[in-house]
């Protein structure tokens, strides 16, 4: 695979992420030190340098970064006692800023997060002290292990077993789409445990990367460079301790934890397609055509008006549903799905008219165009299609009525 840039257009990057949204009540103080510190932690170079040809050695090399940047604090929570919940609002400003400058540093940011999501809400105190200070600090890289090759949005098809026996649970199966696959050290597997039918019957473990029994089966490529992989367990027997929660509770888990991150999927989205406009704002005023400039085009300042009204209303929905979660404290399963699928499809088009926009240049390989034209086209999928997010919309109104 060849080097992805972070960006083509010098003079989109030197100005950076527009900040105008943080003066809305969704946000306090506190939430614009934290993009202060983002916008510190980019321009001190953390994010020069990175090799993104080779996506394995680039995630390593991005989660130290972020661990010792104190990053990573927003979105693995603490192993302290009484620590408070992740800060949803805290977690979506950094998926945002970090995807608005570079994909797989959104990437790498999120999957720590998510891949130890379950172990923050349901693990002992003893299994949160020795997994999460190594995931914040970014020495071991984590891992979500929920889709399998017949079991992605259908979480009850599921065929990955654990059976207990003796003081511990044996693992047999595979997982497939795997983020981190291959270069974790900690997953968080979901198993079918047989307490019930369907996903009443899926317990949650954590598997660590030299479990034996543990294997990677191959490394799949995908059309923006992410390290994704399917693993196998054969006979992997991991003791009862690093169960999390009570047997049979795995679903709820793993929902949870998806509700927890996926309006920061929108957020990622609201990223991408934030610098797929700047980028187009940069090369309108700038492009000579008609003895003017593109921008001078109604249809173009058309184009341009529509992508901004799409990405605010995008943004509205994205915070808010983070901000019901953490300052309301209520249930957020219908505003994140709809803050997903709004945000990852108006994104999806926004990027689109912009690589129109770019002509030929738009579909040249290393421009910033081109590459979020391939980046997010992943994220209308993953974390629960745009299809599924539109009947869980669905359900919780017909719950409501």
């Amino acid at each position: 695979m060849t080097a992805d840039p972070p960006s083509s257009t010098p003079s989109a990057v030197a100005r950076g992420p527009s900040r105008d949204h943080l003066d809305w009540p969704f946000f306090d103080p506190g939430h614009r030190a934290f993009a202060e510190q983002l916008d510190g932690f980019v321009r001190s170079g953390g994010l020069a340098g990175i090799d993104h040809a080779d996506t394995d050695a680039a995630c390593r090399a991005l989660a130290r970064r972020l661990g010792e940047a104190g990053l990573l604090d927003a979105c693995v929570a603490s192993d302290a006692p009484d620590a408070p919940p992740i800060d949803s609002r805290r977690v979506c400003l950094a998926r945002e800023t970090l995807a608005w400058h570079d994909g797989l540093a959104d990437f790498a940011f999120a999957m720590q997060g998510l891949g130890t999501g379950a172990i923050g809400l349901a693990g002992s105190p003893a299994l949160k002290a020795a997994v999460l200070p190594r995931v914040r600090s970014g020495e071991w890289l984590a891992a979500f292990a929920l889709s399998e090759a017949d079991a992605g949005s259908d979480v009850a098809a599921m065929a990955c077993a654990a059976r207990a026996d003796g003081d511990g649970y044996v693992l047999d199966g595979e997982k497939t789409w795997i983020s981190n696959g291959g270069i974790a050290g900690v997953y968080t597997v979901f198993a079918r445990s047989g307490e019930a039918p369907g996903t009443r019957g899926i317990s949650a473990f954590v598997v660590l990367a030299d479990d034996p029994g543990f294997s990677v089966v191959e490394r799949i490529d995908v059309m923006a460079p992410h390290p994704l992989a399917t693993i196998r367990f054969e006979n992997c027997r991991i003791p009862a301790e690093r169960r999390l929660g009570a047997p049979g509770e795995g679903f709820k888990i793993a929902m949870r934890t998806l509700d927890v991150f996926r309006a920061s999927v929108a957020a990622a989205a609201l990223g991408f397609a934030r610098r797929a406009l700047d980028e187009a704002l940069v090369h309108a005023r700038g492009r000579r055509m008609f003895g003017g400039t593109l921008a001078d085009l109604q249809l173009t300042q058309a184009a341009l008006g529509t992508m901004a009204a799409g990405i605010d209303a995008a943004a509205l929905l994205t915070y808010r549903a983070a901000w019901r979660r953490d300052v309301q404290k209520l249930p957020t399963t219908r505003e994140a799905a709809m803050a997903k699928m709004t945000a990852t499809e108006t994104a999806q088009a926004v990027i689109d008219r912009a690589v129109q926009m770019f002509g030929g240049r738009g579909v040249r390989s290393g421009e910033a165009v081109e590459r979020l034209y391939r980046e997010i086209r992943a994220l209308r999928i993953y974390e629960g299609a745009t299809e599924v997010q539109t009947l869980i919309v669905a359900r919780e109104l017909l719950k409501e009525a």
